[in-house]
């Protein structure tokens, strides 16, 4: 029987055969997962990826931001497409470089973080994937907050670096019209196509019998566990997600990812009782070695069993198990939840967390003119999981836990979380 992902690219060249190759792109299996994800939400939400940096205030030139944000998106043929299904399969659709900056303006009393909350709140899930919003503090004149936010569907970790220099490489070029060369876009959008068609290549070789049976086997005990979400779970007048962080030392040659997996365990163990296998995602992977660094989403979600019923984690277990997943981390996710739910499972591929890790020194750092952004988070905003911890690692590690109000109580998530810093920092005896 075919493979999903031969099934896809059959798909999409039948799609493709009489309207032109140029305006509708194949996606890659990450992104595959994140626009189906989208199309079975009831309200169509996209996951977005924000970006938050705190400028003195009136230092932004709205102009010429809206200028320099179009040359981006004109460079980037991921940058100027819209994620979308057509006839069943999902593609990108390619367009001209359309990318709102705009102001929103703030309620009375209303801090910028909140005016922030309520822009992408009200995100419209059909427009361009790339946009802006400054929010200036009027009350206080100190800084402005300029968010940078992109559907996840056209950009991975490895693109957002990308993304802010060539940014502010565009704003200090004081370009007037935003537009790009010709040759240059064209150049570009044949990178970009051959990086995809290169991935999904590699995804096609992977996306295997032995590895639909090793995925059932590995994943066969995995359930969602989390409850359903409940509005009357979140405090009255609290903010939809909570939130809790922790600077830790430094590991010599930082934290290993399997440590951190284990630690995530401890998490799920404290939210969710012991004797369960609950699924945590976390994004693998990169680009074919041939291809271009084009701003795409090149990287995968691979599911990690996390399995409370040990209160004591093996280290050494996990690390041989998570070095045998990497050997099938192509395996496209809507092909390992088809595995295992050909098994007879009920899992549906939810996930009850995340994890994402980032090396600090890759940390983007958007300059506007000479004038260098101070990072900032905004909290409070939707997540997709019930859970989801951040990693920076430096010369500390800053861990991020946020979680979702209407499915875990404060209470329970901060037990968790500090079950989550103990794991990596445990207490002298």
């Amino acid at each position: 029987m075919p493979s999903i992902t031969s099934q896809y690219l059959d798909r999409y060249r039948r799609l493709t055969a009489d309207d032109g190759a140029d305006a509708l792109l194949p996606v890659t299996g990450a992104q595959r997962r994140f626009v189906l994800v989208r199309a079975l939400d009831p309200s169509g939400r996209p996951d977005l990826v924000p970006m938050f940096f705190a400028f003195p205030y009136g230092t932004v030139d709205l102009a010429r931001l809206r200028a320099a944000a179009r040359r981006l998106a004109a460079r980037h043929t991921a940058l100027r497409s819209r994620p979308t299904v057509v006839r069943g399969a999902p593609v990108l659709r390619v367009g001209d470089p359309d990318v709102p900056v705009t102001r929103p303006a703030a309620a009375p009393g209303e801090r910028p973080a909140d005016t922030l909350r309520r822009a992408l709140a009200s995100w419209d899930p059909q427009g361009p994937p790339l946009r802006l919003f400054l929010v200036r503090d009027d009350a206080a004149r100190t800084e402005d907050v300029l968010a940078v936010v992109l559907d996840h569907a056209v950009c991975d970790g490895r693109s957002l670096a990308r993304i802010v220099e060539e940014l502010g490489a565009a704003y200090a070029e004081d370009v007037t019209d935003g537009a790009a060369d010709a040759e240059e876009t064209a150049a570009e959008l044949a990178a970009y196509r051959h990086a995809v068609l290169g991935q999904l290549a590699a995804e096609e070789r992977a996306d295997t019998s032995d590895a639909a049976a090793y995925w059932a086997h590995r994943l066969r005990a995995v359930r969602t566990r989390a409850p359903s979400p409940r509005p009357d779970r979140t405090p009255a007048g609290a903010l939809p997600t909570g939130a809790a962080e922790a600077r830790l030392p430094a590991h010599q040659d930082g934290v290993p990812f399997p440590a951190l997996l284990d630690a995530c365990r401890s998490a799920a163990r404290a939210l969710h009782g012991p004797g369960h296998t609950v699924p945590l995602g976390y994004p693998w992977g990169g680009r074919p070695a041939d291809a271009e660094p084009v701003v795409g989403c090149f990287l995968n979600t691979v599911v990690f069993p996390a399995d409370t019923g040990r209160e004591q984690p093996d280290p050494e277990a996990t690390a041989d198990a998570w070095w045998d997943d990497l050997d099938r981390a192509d395996t496209p996710f809507d092909a390992v939840v088809t595995a295992v739910r050909a098994t007879g499972s009920g899992w549906t591929g939810g996930l009850d967390g995340l994890l994402t890790v980032d090396d600090d020194s890759r940390r983007p750092v958007l300059g506007l003119a000479g004038v260098e952004g101070r990072e900032v988070h905004v909290d409070g905003r939707a997540v997709r999981a019930p859970f989801a911890v951040s990693v920076t690692q430096g010369a500390d590690i800053r861990l991020r836990m946020v979680w979702d109000r209407a499915v875990h109580d404060d209470d329970t998530a901060h037990h968790a979380f500090d079950a989550l810093t103990r794991a990596l920092h445990p207490p002298r005896p």
